[in-house]
This record gives C-alpha cells, sequence and structure tokens, in this order.
C-alpha cells in the first residue's frame, strides 16, 4: 500500500507526524509518502538523527490550511496545501490512501471535492470507536453530517457493517439505532422512520440501542445522526480520561500510596490497554471514492502510526469499492441522493439563488 500522511496537519506537526511514519515505515513494506513542506520535514529528520528509510519518499505542498479557515473555500483556493496534494495522490491512484492529523472539515472538504462521493452515496459519514470490554464498537455518525435523515442512516448502517466485517474482523456485524429507548415506537420522526426502513432491509439489525447498551456491546455498529454522534464520543473520551486521572490522584494520597500503586500497576496497566483509544485514533471518512483517514489534532507519533495501518486496512479491502457494491444492489435506496440533489439544483434555479 501506498499511505500518503499530511506532515504539516495537527498540534504536533511536522514532529510527531514524521516521527510516526518513520517508526510505520520501519515495521512493514509499505510505502510512506509524507507530503508538506520538504525542507521542514528534512530538518525534522535530521533532529530524530534518524536515516529516512527507502519506503519513505518525500513530496512538496508547502501550503497549510489552519483551524480556523473556512474547509471548502480553503481546499478550493489552496491548490498546494498538504491535505489537498496527498488527497489528490489518492484521486489520481499514486496513492491509495491519504492520513491527516490536521483539520477535520479541511480533511472531509478535500475527500468530497477532490475525490467525490460514491454514486448513490447522499453523503459520507465518519465513524469512531468506543471502547468497551469485548472490543470496539463503530458508532457512526460522528460529526460528518449535522443532520441527517432517515435514508442517510441506513446508508450511514450499511457503510459501518462493511467497514466493520472486512477491517475489524467482525463477523456479521449487530447493527443498532441509538435511540432513548428499546421500544419501536420510541424516539423522534427521524428514529421512527430509520427503524422501519431498517428493519426492512438484509441488514443485521437488532433494533433501538440506549447509550449504556453500547458499553455493554449490545451492537457492533451503532447508527445516528453526526451532532448526536458527536456529542456521544467526546462526552465518552472525557469521562474515560477523568476516571483514569482521578483513579490515579486517588492512589498516591496516604502514607501507603507507593506500595498501593506498586500493587495495583499491573492490574492498572491492563485496564488502560483495555481502554487505549490510541490504537482505534484514525477511522475512514466512509462514502467517498477513496481511503481518507481521518485522525485526532492532538494525536502525537504511537496515533499517527495507528492512523496509517488504519488507511492501509482499509485500502487493502477496499472499503470504497464494496461501499459501490452495495449501493448498485440497493438503488431504490441509494440513488435516492441522486434525485434529492437533481430536486435541490431546480429548487435553487426556480429561486434565482446559486
Amino acid at each position: 500500500m501506498r499511505i500518503a500522511v499530511d506532515a504539516m496537519g495537527g498540534d504536533h506537526a511536522p514532529s510527531e507526524v514524521v516521527r510516526g511514519a518513520l517508526d510505520y515505515a520501519g515495521r512493514g513494506p509499505d510505502q510512506v509518502i509524507l507530503v508538506g513542506d520538504v525542507s521542514r520535514v528534512e530538518r525534522e529528520l535530521s533532529d530524530l538523527g534518524r536515516t529516512r528509510p527507502s519506503n519513505m519518499t518525500l513530496v512538496d505542498a508547502p501550503e497549510v490550511i489552519g483551524m480556523g479557515e473556512h474547509p471548502a473555500t480553503a481546499v478550493r483556493t489552496r491548490k498546494r496545501a498538504s491535505i489537498v496534494v496527498a488527497t489528490d495522490m489518492v484521486r489520481d491512484g499514486t496513492a491509495d490512501a491519504v492520513v491527516s492529523a490536521g483539520s477535520t472539515g479541511a480533511t472531509m472538504a478535500a475527500a468530497v471535492f477532490r475525490l467525490g462521493r460514491i454514486p448513490g452515496i447522499d453523503r459520507p459519514a465518519l465513524p469512531a470507536y468506543m471502547a468497551t470490554p469485548t472490543g470496539p464498537v463503530t458508532l457512526l455518525d460522528v460529526g460528518a453530517n449535522v443532520d441527517s435523515d432517515p435514508e442517510h442512516l441506513v446508508q450511514f448502517a450499511a457503510m459501518g457493517a462493511i467497514f466493520a466485517e472486512h477491517v475489524l474482523g467482525v463477523a456479521n456485524p449487530r447493527i443498532g439505532l441509538l435511540n432513548i429507548g428499546e421500544e419501536t415506537e420510541k424516539g423522534d420522526d427521524l428514529a421512527r422512520e430509520a427503524h422501519a426502513k431498517l428493519a426492512a432491509l438484509d441488514l443485521n439489525f437488532v433494533g433501538n440501542i440506549e447509550a449504556h447498551d453500547m458499553i455493554a456491546h449490545h451492537a457492533d455498529v451503532v447508527v445516528c445522526d453526526g451532532f448526536v454522534g458527536n456529542v456521544v464520543v467526546k462526552f465518552f473520551e472525557g469521562i474515560t480520561t477523568y476516571i483514569f486521572r482521578a483513579v490515579r490522584e486517588d492512589l498516591q494520597q496516604g502514607p501507603i500510596a507507593p506500595l498501593a500503586l506498586l500493587a495495583l500497576k499491573p492490574g492498572f496497566d491492563r485496564l488502560r490497554a483495555r481502554f487505549d483509544y490510541e490504537r482505534f485514533g484514525g477511522a475512514p471518512l466512509l462514502g467517498v471514492r477513496g481511503v481518507s483517514i481521518v485522525t485526532h489534532g492532538r494525536a502525537k507519533s504511537r496515533m499517527i502510526e495507528h492512523a496509517i495501518r488504519a488507511g492501509a486496512e482499509a485500502s487493502r479491502a477496499g472499503i470504497p469499492d464494496l461501499i459501490a457494491e452495495w449501493t448498485r444492489e440497493h438503488p431504490a435506496l441509494a440513488h435516492r441522493g441522486v434525485r434529492s440533489r437533481i430536486a435541490a439544483r431546480l429548487h435553487r434555479e426556480r429561486a434565482g439563488t446559486p
């Protein structure tokens, strides 16, 4: 696999991105392409005192899209920005995936505008992973779409199931719809209509899932709109961080704290490993014609390495092709978006708006 890595994206770029890319390239045969300001990248390599491996190349892209810039405008105007150049490499077939810890909006805008949507998919969706004692639960959408309609949620469910099966190795993944109760009639119009459509499809739909059911791993893929999903995943990350910090602070209190810490350290380390979100720190934007991996802006080298691995795995599995195959098998659902876009365009033309 050839993975284009946005060397300039993220809070700790380019140093941590370069370090993570070096670690990944040193462990396997995949080609890693660092895209960014070559002079700065070479300086980072020199500062690290490490030789660039034969499976790593550099591509110059001197511009950077900042977190405060309007994503769509920046992607259209900054042709030499690192995320744009890296995404274009996927579009042009010189890379199999793009990975970025930069502006999520810019990464998604580059994927939508430069790669394009898979025919039949109305809106791409961004998944996230919720750590549970028995494995990760895939939650989507977590922010690519602020609002959605029932058909969008159906498409999210199908894309999430494809990803869970072919990348995470979950056989016949269980699909759940995030709701305020298990009963079919619970929730707003969106939830009730989506429930009816999901139940009628050939997916392994297990019904409504409440938030606590995700931690109990009652479903492998949980679907919701992007507003709800973003709130859920950020709360989950925040409460997990708080619990570990509180436990560590409490164990440091009292005269026997050093002995207590020594005795509890093996169990504490196992618990931390179970909830190690860095292992799942990179997720593909599902529904675009190529593999585009979004990772945390605060990502350091270890998370960057895992995000590159996520790009390679999604590419090997051919996730965009599998999603395109699903849309061809379900034209009535998949191509609703084509009709919707035509109707929206006609409405704008009648109203005289661009």
